[in-house]
């Protein structure tokens, strides 16, 4: 990433959040996919009519895969994770492995069954494993997503935190679903999910309860406010290297690692208020300065599936199926998930999780991840289908989220005063 790709992307993120807050006032995270979106076509449009525009070209095929896996996706989980209640987990403890464990799964199933069955009505080759693993790629939602956009709509305490642990744990299930599918895809041999899974978690599990206890200590008995964040960036970013050298479930560990700090620091370090403030503040900003810099990225990009051919039947066939497998694999795991939360009825529980399951820079990232996997065709069907997915989800549905969460709201009212 040169200096010149920073300024442009860095000018975006300043110019685009302060238009928002005085004139559109929208959510900051979908205001900078939606206006990087609409830049990024009118880049297209200067392309082929001046030429030279070399900068927003080199935006718009950034490879986001590099930028997430390989660089700030800990400290995101990090940052979203760390201001997590553990009492609150373990309240609900049951509904948030159901839903990242058994839904992720069976949304996965469900979406590659749906669009295996859509490919042979439009006569498209997709084998059964590639249509899988797209399921894998866009079951879970998204923790960026869910931590920016939908902690702004006042959602009751208990329902938010729900949405907030499913997005945060789901991440590596989709991951070792992903690695089990891939390995059908290419014919390589491949341990099965079960194995894949266990050793995605507990391996993770084990890393970050490890190296958080080692670095805790030390920023248990520092005095030096820097050191103290200079100490969690060393914790979430250590944890996640050795997770992804053993390959084990880096995103899982730094979660882990989040959550840990939080009840550490709440039990054991007696902080000054300045400190405490100091340390929230940093994460605070860091996550703000990095989703930012991640939802321009998207939006940019994603000029790029309007290019590509019959990218109208396929988003809609993506799209159409993300909904479906999403209600279906919710109502099934909302039987097992035992009492809802804040008085949710089934129902309504299934309505508000389906608009609510947004998707973000972690599928894009994988769909990338496919290019050496698969024919160029199918890659850019798999990577297109993903974008409008993206798109789609973060900002027409989060965009109508909050009327969507006020009608739930109103309804479940009359019920309890009738």
């Amino acid at each position: 990433m040169g200096i010149n790709f920073f300024v442009l992307i860095i000018a975006l993120v300043v110019v685009l959040s302060f238009f928002n807050e005085k004139i559109t006032k929208m959510p900051t995270e979908i205001a900078l996919m939606l206006f990087s979106t609409i830049i990024g076509v009118l880049g297209i449009l200067a392309t082929a009519l001046f030429k030279g525009t070399d900068i927003l070209e080199q935006a718009q095929m950034m490879d986001i895969e590099d930028f997430l896996l390989e660089g700030v996706l800990c400290f995101m989980l990090f940052a979203g994770s760390f201001r997590m209640n553990l009492s609150d987990f373990k309240a609900q403890a049951r509904q948030v492995t159901v839903l990242a464990f058994v839904c992720t799964l069976l949304g996965t199933i469900f979406y590659g069954l749906l669009l295996y069955g859509a490919a042979l009505l439009l006569g498209v080759e997709l084998s059964l494993p590639v249509c899988l693993m797209f399921g894998s790629i866009v079951a879970p939602t998204d923790p960026i997503a869910a931590t920016g956009i939908l902690s702004k709509f006042g959602l009751p305490k208990n329902i938010s935190f729900l949405i907030q642990g499913e997005s945060l744990f789901n991440d590596g299930v989709g991951v070792a679903l992903f690695v089990f599918f891939s390995g059908m895809v290419t014919s390589s041999t491949s341990e099965g999910f079960i194995l894949v899974m266990l050793k995605e978690v507990f391996g993770a599990l084990l890393v970050g309860v490890a190296v958080t206890a080692v670095c805790f200590l030390m920023f248990r008995y520092s005095k030096n406010k820097t050191l103290r964040i200079f100490i969690s960036l060393l914790a979430v970013s250590l944890s996640y290297s050795i997770c992804e050298i053993a390959h084990f479930s880096g995103a899982i560990a730094s979660v882990i690692c989040g959550i840990m700090f939080s009840a550490l620091r709440s039990r054991f370090s007696k902080e000054e208020a300045e400190a405490a403030q100091t340390f929230d503040g940093f994460w605070e900003t860091l996550d703000s300065l990095l989703n930012s810099f991640l939802y321009v990225m998207l939006g940019l990009s994603f000029v790029r599936i309007l290019q590509m051919e019959y990218v109208i039947t396929l988003a809609i066939v993506a799209i159409s199926a993300n909904f479906i497998a999403r209600v279906c694999s919710l109502s099934l795991s909302s039987l097992i998930m035992g009492k809802l939360p804040d008085g949710y009825s089934r129902f309504n529980f299934i309505k508000l999780f389906t608009w609510g399951g947004l998707r973000g820079g972690l599928s894009v990232a994988l769909a990338m991840s496919t290019k050496e996997m698969i024919p160029e065709e199918i890659y850019f069907i798999i990577l297109g289908g993903t974008y409008a997915i993206v798109f789609f989800t973060t900002v027409v549905q989060g965009l109508t989220l909050k009327p969507v969460y006020k009608r739930i709201d109103r309804s479940m009212q009359k019920q309890n005063a009738a």
